[in-house]
């Protein structure tokens, strides 16, 4: 299912409800970004996937033998931008907030084998020919099955706690759920419902880039087999395409972690991630 922006018979507003994002998102587009700029970013985005130990240091001395000569100041604010630093000594997307409360990890040593023991999350950046936009998903630790997603074009909480919801909803409670200690799950808007629920809160140490791992599988996954595959134009081509590979992802794409089952057979999912937003 996608947002087909001239149906003859619902309107933009009304797919962007059934699919549980803001209509505003699909006709955002990012400015302030030179051409090149926006080109180096790409490259930068590319190189993390493969090496999320690199900082500016490295990224400017991986530009510069693409041909790019780059000072590190300038790729320090890009990756800034991008919500992207190295995994030593900080490994996640999202900046942490000193004012909210940090959980302690607890998935150390722990056997994590069925569906719902254990939620995670995350946020990565998806580039657009001009502009880019956040992905965050929320996972089934065991199954790998994405239980939700959400599109942004700004880093604030507000879709996390959206995507945290709806998982929420449709698909219960986890035992423990997952994440970095970014400030937007460190936020009350997010902990709240998980503490509400009874959900024990579990969020990485600083520079454990493999507490998370599985989530980051995910990220590598989507951006080789589909945002490196296709030029997105716009947001809305981005939710389309996100849309119809996390779905492919769940419910068609055999996992040899899995015993060659799909993350759907793995959690025991009937219903689709696509009808779950409905």
């Amino acid at each position: 299912m996608q947002v087909e922006i001239h149906h003859p018979k619902i309107n933009v507003r009304r797919q962007c409800e059934l699919l549980g994002l803001s209509p505003s998102t699909l006709y955002y587009r990012a400015c302030g970004e030179s051409a090149f700029n926006e080109m180096l970013m790409r490259l930068i985005d590319k190189q993390y996937i493969e090496t999320p130990f690199y900082g500016s240091r490295r990224m400017a001395v991986y530009l510069g033998r693409e041909g790019h000569d780059v000072n590190r100041k300038r790729v320090r604010r890009l990756m800034r931008l991008m919500g992207l630093e190295a995994v030593y000594p900080k490994p996640r997307l999202s900046v942490s907030d000193k004012q909210n409360p940090v959980y302690p990890y607890l998935l150390k040593g722990m056997t994590i084998d069925r569906p719902n023991q254990v939620w995670c999350t995350d946020i990565t950046y998806i580039p657009l020919r001009r502009g880019w936009v956040y992905l965050v998903a929320v996972m089934d630790w065991a199954s790998r099955f994405v239980l939700s997603w959400e599109v942004s074009v700004t880093l604030d909480a507000s879709f996390c706690i959206e995507a945290l919801e709806r998982a929420l909803a449709t698909w219960g409670t986890p035992e423990i759920f997952n994440s970095d200690q970014g400030s937007q799950f460190t936020s009350g808007g997010f902990t709240k419902p998980l503490r509400k629920a009874g959900v024990k809160i579990s969020m990485d140490g600083v520079g454990r880039c493999f507490d998370n791992i599985f989530i980051e599988r995910l990220w590598r996954s989507v951006k080789h087999e589909e945002v490196y595959l296709h030029d997105y134009q716009t947001v809305a081509e981005a939710v389309c395409g996100l849309a119809r590979y996390l779905e492919f992802y769940n419910h068609r794409r055999p996992h040899q972690s899995l015993d060659y089952r799909t993350p759907a057979e793995a959690y025991g999912a009937r219903q689709s991630l696509v009808e779950a937003c409905v």
